[in-house]
Parts: C-alpha cells; structure tokens; sequence
C-alpha cells in the first residue's frame, strides 16, 4: 500500500480492486483495463507500475484516440533519418523509451488494425522497429492497455484483431463507474481539493452539507474525471474558505429536488471531517504514529508502512519529523 492511501475508507469495490492489483503487480503480466470513460483507468495503470518491479523504471502513457494514425505511429515506434520528410535525425519512440519499465496504451480499441498489427508483433517478439529502418531493436517493457469500448464487440464487427485481443487479456481488471463506488466519493473530493488548492494558492477547507448532499447524488456520467472538474470548479470560484452550491457548475442538481440519499452522506461528513485535512497531513501524521508506534525503530516502521527505509527518512525530512 502506497503511504497515504487510505485504503480503510475506501469502497468495497476499491478495496478489491487494490487487493488484485497487489497480486497481478509484482509479475510481468500484460493487463487490460476495462471500464467506462473517465473511471480512472490511468490511475490504476501508474498503481500498477508503481508497486511492480519496473516502478524505478519509465512509466510512458500514450493515448491512442487522442494522436491521429498517421502520428501515432511514429510516436510509437520512432523513425530513422530521411525516413519521411521532415525527419531530420533518428528518433526512438514511446516503446523504446520505456525499456525496462511500462507502457500504457489507453483507449487501445481505437487502434487502428494496421497498428494492432505493429502491437502485436511487439508482444509476441519484444522488439521493434523504427520507421524507414530495416532492424529491429529488443525492448523489455511491460504493457497495460485500456479501454471503454466492448472489445469482443469490435472483433466481431473486424475493428479488433482477435489474436490481439488474446495478448493483451491476459489478466483482466474491470474498473467500476463513481456511481457504483459512492464511499469513495468524499475521499477523492478531500484529493481534488488539495490538489487544486494548491495549484490556485487558494485555502479552500470544508464543503459545505447542503453541497456534499448533491455530490453524493449525483450520478456522474463522466466518472471520476468529472468529479475532479467539479472540485476544480468550486475552488476557483469559491471566496469563504468553504465550497457553496454557488461555486458549483450550472447543471448539477437542485438539493431540493435529490432523492432519498445515494451516498452515506454522513460517513462522507466523518470522512471529510469538519475541518480539512491535507493528505500531506494525513502522511504526516501516518509517519508520525508508526514511528512512535515503532518506539522510534525505523526499520520496523518502514515495513509497517510498506516502503524502504530511505523513502521513510526522505519522508521525515521533506515533513520536518525528528529522526
């Protein structure tokens, strides 16, 4: 477990989610990642690299949707000199840039198939080869790919190689939409807030009952990814140190209107707590209670924390806790 996650909070779901995570890590196995846009895929993509055994390594993320095929390529795979014009020097692509670590292909079922044809030989030979070159080049990478999209589907309508599909299913993850995972609503608000309040120099501390009622009704057809936008929203727009319903979108809906409640919004107050606590003061205090916990042994501390010792000191430094 990553210092300051608090897994204890977190939905059933989630908790699943990390154990599986935890298992499927430490190997080499090549994981999909299924679930609706904005469900946080690429965060459990860099979860996954992070307690792997290539987390020293490079963690390249690439999204296929987003690069036209005709670029997509070339980023890929890199081009050698003279290649096309405009190709003034050799070049290495996102693969070989991630050797020795990990590569995530998001929104790979908008691949085109003459790439998938690429992708697939990657898999199958660990190698690649750059454009306008006639060798290839061994690359140790590992890849997690993802996507919204029911690949089964896309195989039956030819959008989606088949023996693809086989190399990059080899473990599965399913990440389930916010609205399935309510508990984990509040603790992803306290996350957004912190983040953006630092971005925007801004000292935004509570939200306010009447708010956290409409976001623990709300269904979030955008996942998690519009939650954080809301969050964004109201940190801009918000002047008393506490986020109204003013500062939020136009859109989200009226509290009188909300149904019976979704969301626990009780347990959301608890875990929000009614004054706001950074997650650099959660890790702090985290570190500070295992270490006393310890009686001060640093070792034994840092295994109960699941890091190294030399990320404990780095810790205790960068917070100011005496050794």
């Amino acid at each position: 477990m990553l210092i300051g996650e608090n897994i204890a909070d977190r939905s059933p779901a989630i908790k699943k989610l990390y154990n599986l995570i935890s298992k499927v890590a430490p190997t080499d196995s090549t994981v999909l990642l299924t679930g609706e846009t904005g469900a946080g895929k690429g965060v459990f993509a860099q979860a996954i690299h992070k307690l792997s055994k290539r987390a020293e390594g490079p963690f390249v993320s690439i999204n296929c949707s987003a690069i036209p095929e005709s670029l997509l390529e070339s980023e890929l795979f890199g081009y050698k000199k003279g290649s096309y014009t405009g190709a003034a020097s050799d070049r290495k692509g996102l693969m070989e840039e991630a050797n020795k670590g990990t590569v995530f292909l998001d929104e790979i079922g908008d691949m085109s198939l003459a790439l998938q044809s690429k992708m697939l030989h990657v898999l199958q030979n660990g190698e690649v080869r750059r454009l306008g070159d006639n060798e290839s080049k061994k690359i140790d990478v590992r890849i997690i790919a993802a996507t919204h999209k029911d690949l089964w589907k896309e195989i039956s309508l030819g959008k989606f190689r088949e023996d693809l599909f086989f190399r990059i299913n080899v473990i599965r993850l399913q990440i389930p939409p916010l609205r399935e995972r309510r508990e984990d609503i509040p603790i992803l608000i306290r996350v957004f807030m912190e983040k953006y309040n630092k971005e925007y120099d801004k000292d935004v501390i509570r939200v306010s009952d009447e708010v956290l009622s409409v976001l623990m009704h709300y269904d979030y057809p955008g996942n998690v990814r519009e939650l954080e936008n809301i969050v964004k929203h109201a940190i801009i727009f918000s002047e008393k140190g506490i986020i109204t319903k003013a500062d939020l979108p136009s859109g989200m809906p009226e509290p009188a209107l909300l149904e019976a409640p979704k969301g626990d919004v009780s347990e959301a107050k608890r875990i929000l707590g009614e004054s706001y606590e950074t997650i650099a003061g959660m890790e702090k205090r985290l570190i500070s209670e295992t270490l006393q916990k310890a009686g001060n042994n640093h070792t034994i501390a840092a295994k109960k924390l699941g890091v190294s010792r030399s990320t404990l000191w780095r810790k205790m430094k960068e917070y100011g806790i005496e050794k």
